[in-house]
């Protein structure tokens, strides 16, 4: 199940960083470079990150969580982590299908790790296209995607 979540409420945010560190741990392994933003985050920056957060739910476990923010009629999702015990359970997709249904934007845009090979792919793999390619430093170039959607209602 898909809820909405709080992100400013104390206890909701340990939830999401008990999801997010383990996820990104697996990715921070694939690429090879372990000082990626997302495994700074405290609950104190998740709960003023000012992003919107979806939760997927088993029973009353968060399994995995999305996040985004929207400008210029794009959803700019920031985070979709699945917690490691919940991989390939199509958990990722369900949260990105779940995105990619809310009206009213012109497209989606998501950056991963070049090296995040699991990740190009899934992305690919659901219609987005690369459209750049940025070099953080020499230990890390991520790949942005973008994707058109046809339930723009503005």
């Amino acid at each position: 199940m898909i809820k909405d979540i709080d992100i400013t409420d104390q206890k909701t945010a340990e939830a999401v960083l008990h999801v997010q560190i383990p996820s990104y741990k697996v990715e921070a392994e694939i690429i090879g470079f372990y000082d990626i933003p997302p495994l700074k985050d405290t609950v104190t920056t998740l709960r003023h990150c000012e992003e919107s957060f979806f939760g997927y739910y088993i029973q009353n476990e968060l399994c995995g969580v999305i996040s985004f923010k929207t400008e210029n009629d794009f959803i700019d999702i920031h985070r979709l982590v699945v917690h490691p015990n919940h991989f390939r359970k199509g958990i990722a997709q369900k949260l990105l299908d779940y995105i990619e249904s809310i009206e009213g934007y012109a497209g989606i845009k998501v950056a991963t790790g070049s090296k995040n090979k699991p990740a190009v792919k899934f992305y690919q793999k659901n219609g987005f296209q690369m459209v750049k390619q940025i070099m953080v430093n020499e230990h890390l170039t991520l790949s942005l995607f973008e994707k058109h959607v046809n339930n723009s209602s503005k």
